[in-house]
C-alpha cells in the first residue's frame, strides 16, 4: 500500500500492531480514523498561533497585566490590519482601550455620549469583525471551547455569517440591534473584548522570576493559575520562594529581607498569611535608637512611602532580617564545606572595638558598627529572640495557604518547569513528576 511516497509493508504494521490497538479505542472504524486524519491534517495547515513570551516580571502585578490584555501590540496591529484608514489613529486607539480595558471604557464612554444606542450598533459591529480576525487562524472547535458560556451561541453566528450576502445581513443586524434593545449590549461588548484577549495570544510563555521586588506576584500566580494555556521556566527568584515554601530558614529569612528593602511587606502578609509582626517588634527593641540608614527602603518605581515612621520601622527590620541570614547561611556553609562558599561567612573578621573589617588581608572601615545581637566570641549564634522569630513566628508558606495552594497546582518535571494545569496524568511519559506539589511516578 503506497500513501503519497512512503509504502507500508505487512511487517510495518505488525511493529507498529500495539499502537494501532490503542488508537483503534479512540476510532473504532474506518470513517472515525479517516474523519480524525482529515481533521488533523487541515489543522496543520493552519497559520500558527500567536505564542506570548514574557520574562523577569519581578512581582509587577499592575505591568503584567497591561502586557497581556493588548498582547505587547499584537491587538493594535490586528485592529489596524482589519480596519486600514477607514479609521483613523484616534479612532483605533479608542477601540483599542475598550478591547484591554472593557469596563472601564464603558463607564467614561457612558458618561460623554450623547447617542448611546448608535455608539453600541458601530462598536458592536467593529469588535465582532475584529473577533473575526483573530480567530480565523483557530478551528471551530477551538475557538468555540473559548467562548463565553452565556453568550456562546450568539458570538458563533456573529462570527461565521457574513453580512455580504444577501439573506444573511438582516439576520445579523437584528441580532445586534436585539443585544442592544434588550439591555446586554455593556455585558456582550465586555465578552467579545475578552474573548479577543484570548484569541489573539494562544500560548503564554513565563521565562522567569514571577517573584521579586514587586508587589503583586500572588495577583500574577492568580491569573495564571486561570490562565488558558501557559508554561513556565522558573528562574532563581521564583526558586527562591519554593524553597521559602518548602521551609527553608534561609529562604524565608531572604524572602523577608527582600520584601522590606523594597517596602513590600503586604506580599507576605497580605497574598499569603505570613505575620511580621513579632520581627517588627523586635527590630523596634533591638535598634530603637539606630536609624539604621544603611538598610533604608529601596522602593520600586512608581511605589512611594512617605511616613517616616514606616521608613524607619522598615529599615529596622530590613536590618534585623540581614543579620538573622547571616547568620543562617553561615551555619549551612560550615555544614556543607562541599559548597566552598567559605569567602561568605564575613561576621567572624569584623573587628568590633576598632570598627574594621579585615577580608583578604587588608583592613576595611565599617561603616555601621551597632550590632547589638551579634557575639563577636560566637558571631554566628542566634539569640534566644532571633531563634524564636526564624523557628516559632516567621512560618513557612505552607500548603494549608489558598494562594500557596493554588500555585502549587498543576504537574512539573523535577527541573521546575510547568507540564500541565491540571493534575491529569493521561499521555504522560513513564518518569518522576511534581503533582499538585508532590513526587509522584508514572507508570
Amino acid at each position: 500500500m503506497n500513501t503519497q511516497n512512503r509504502t507500508i509493508t505487512p511487517e510495518m504494521i505488525q511493529e507498529d500492531m500495539r499502537y494501532l490497538q490503542l488508537l483503534s479505542r479512540s476510532f473504532p472504524t474506518i470513517a472515525a480514523a479517516s474523519t480524525e486524519i482529515i481533521n488533523l491534517e487541515a489543522i496543520v495547515n493552519l497559520p500558527k498561533g500567536t505564542e506570548h513570551f514574557l520574562a523577569d516580571l519581578h512581582g509587577e502585578y499592575e505591568a503584567f497585566q497591561h502586557v497581556l490584555r493588548n498582547a505587547s501590540g499584537a491587538i493594535k496591529r490586528k485592529v489596524k490590519e482589519v480596519f486600514g484608514d477607514t479609521l483613523n489613529e484616534q479612532e483605533r486607539k479608542e477601540l483599542c482601550t475598550l478591547i484591554y480595558y472593557p469596563e472601564q471604557k464603558l463607564h467614561l464612554v457612558k458618561a460623554v455620549e450623547t447617542d448611546l444606542d448608535g455608539w453600541y450598533l458601530t462598536t458592536l459591529n467593529q469588535l465582532v469583525a475584529v473577533c473575526q480576525n483573530v480567530s480565523s487562524k483557530y478551528t471551530r472547535s477551538k475557538v468555540r471551547k473559548s467562548l463565553p458560556k452565556e453568550f456562546s451561541y450568539i458570538i458563533q453566528e456573529l462570527l461565521h455569517e457574513s453580512t455580504t450576502l444577501p439573506n444573511k445581513q438582516a439576520y445579523v443586524g437584528v441580532i445586534i440591534n436585539t443585544i442592544i434593545s434588550t439591555r446586554r449590549a455593556d455585558d456582550f461588548i465586555i465578552a467579545l473584548c475578552n474573548l479577543i484577549q484570548r484569541l489573539t495570544i494562544d500560548c503564554l510563555h513565563i521565562l522567569g522570576d514571577i517573584f521579586d521586588r514587586g508587589n503583586g506576584p500572588h495577583h500574577i500566580m492568580d491569573i495564571l493559575c486561570n490562565y488558558h494555556n501557559w508554561d513556565i521556566q522558573w528562574g532563581n527568584h521564583d526558586i527562591l520562594w519554593m524553597g521559602a515554601a518548602g521551609g527553608n530558614d534561609i529562604c524565608i529569612a531572604n524572602v523577608v529581607r527582600f520584601v522590606t528593602r523594597f517596602g513590600n511587606t503586604g506580599v507576605l502578609e497580605d497574598g499569603y498569611g505570613i505575620n511580621l509582626l513579632p520581627l517588627a517588634t523586635f527590630a523596634m527593641e533591638t535598634y530603637a535608637d539606630d536609624p539604621c540608614a544603611l538598610f533604608g527602603l529601596r522602593p520600586v518605581p512608581g511605589e512611594t512611602i512617605s511616613n517616616p515612621k514606616t521608613l524607619r520601622l522598615l529599615a529596622q527590620m530590613h536590618k534585623a532580617i540581614s543579620i538573622i541570614q547571616f547568620k543562617l547561611e553561615a551555619e549551612t556553609i560550615s555544614r556543607r564545606p562541599e559548597f566552598e562558599m567559605d569567602d561568605r561567612m564575613l561576621l567572624h573578621l569584623i573587628d568590633f572595638e576598632r570598627g574594621i573589617i579585615t577580608i583578604n588581608g587588608k583592613e576595611y572601615p565599617m561603616k555601621d558598627c551597632n550590632f547589638p545581637t551579634i557575639d563577636p566570641k560566637a558571631p554566628y549564634k542566634l539569640t534566644d529572640e532571633e531563634k524564636e522569630i526564624v523557628i516559632d513566628n516567621i512560618t513557612p508558606i505552607t500548603s494549608d495557604n489558598e494562594g500557596a495552594q493554588a500555585a502549587m497546582k498543576g504537574i512539573y518535571d523535577l527541573m521546575g518547569r510547568q507540564l500541565r494545569t491540571s493534575n491529569q496524568t493521561q499521555g504522560l511519559e513513564p518518569g518522576l513528576y511534581i503533582i499538585d506539589g508532590r513526587k509522584r511516578v508514572i507508570k
